[in-house]
């Protein structure tokens, strides 16, 4: 057999594939730019195929490089995760875990989520990344995270889920204004702008408006807020109502104010909760163990 090509080569053309520089890509990787450059020369050789397209103030990759990044980052993705396992003598609780939740999430469960693991697991190394639906799943694309939580439903763009549990929606508001509604409260009993949304950028607002039926986008008040704690701000000073989920409500979110939460329109006003891995890792029944953990802590549990 010819000689393999080397995990720091490798390394080398996903650091300039992911900050298409050599200078910046060479810093990431603590070389100087002309050993990364010698480096992914020495891997096209034993490729036998060019992967860059090179002149003296430019560059591109090619089809077979663009192919070859997305070999390299599993090859690499899956060696780390193998020398997670050596390290932890192959117990699937014991180790490095990286894990990235969404900022409508994270508030209201890594706190109990990490209490419970170190009680439970003591030698599982957590770190976690809080982030949104977008960023998470290129960071996990990337091998950057081990695994997600994340608001179904999403685009899961090729990787696998454990659906954890079922969050409900609640439609949030003064108690001077909930006294005058009848649950389920009907959207045209509102003033017109009178519901508060997050940014677009959270997928809470479009699982909201979906599970919770709100068709009518003249109660929509054009201000986003960028978080939930926002959200309840504006409520509790009487400008209007939002959705919050169960989970928030549980976690004390309403607490020192005089909001209610009433019980929304729609048939399913609620999101599923959702444990995100990568179809290529070896760690399936490490992160089995821990949805089985994330989903006792959730309002409605759903993982079988």
């Amino acid at each position: 057999m010819s000689k393999l090509p080397s995990l720091k080569n490798l390394s080398y053309l996903l650091a300039l594939h992911q900050h298409q520089n050599f200078n910046r890509a060479a810093q990431a990787c603590n070389v100087s730019q002309s050993t990364l450059s010698s480096g992914i020369q020495n891997l096209e050789e034993q490729l036998g195929c060019q992967l860059i397209e090179r002149d003296h103030k430019s560059f591109l990759f090619t089809g077979m490089g663009e192919e070859v990044v997305e070999q390299a980052r599993q090859i690499l993705t899956s060696t780390e995760e193998l020398l997670y396992f050596a390290q932890s003598q192959g117990k699937i609780m014991e180790g490095p875990l990286r894990l990235g939740c969404i900022p409508t999430i994270a508030p209201f469960l890594l706190g109990d989520l990490t209490k419970k693991l170190k009680a439970d697991h003591p030698k599982l190394q957590l770190s976690i990344r809080e982030d949104t639906t977008v960023n998470l799943l290129h960071l996990l694309r990337n091998g950057e995270l081990d695994v997600l939580v994340l608001a179904l439903p999403v685009d899961l763009q090729g990787n696998q889920s454990y659906v954890l549990g079922r969050d409900p929606f609640k439609l949030v508001m003064h108690s001077s204004l909930a006294e005058k509604l009848a649950e389920p409260v009907q959207y045209n009993q509102l003033p017109d702008n009178s519901i508060f949304l997050l940014e677009k950028e959270h997928c809470l607002t479009g699982h909201a408006v979906s599970a919770c039926e709100l068709a009518d986008s003249s109660k929509i008040n054009p201000f986003t807020a960028t978080s939930l704690h926002s959200l309840v701000q504006m409520a509790d000073a009487g400008l209007g109502a939002t959705f919050i989920p169960q989970m928030a409500i549980d976690r004390g979110i309403l607490n020192g104010t005089e909001l209610v939460a009433l019980q929304p329109s729609g048939q399913q006003a609620s999101r599923e909760i959702g444990l995100i891995y990568r179809p290529t890792t070896n760690r399936r029944t490490t992160f089995r163990k821990l949805a089985e953990c994330i989903a006792q802590l959730l309002p409605e549990p759903l993982l079988k």
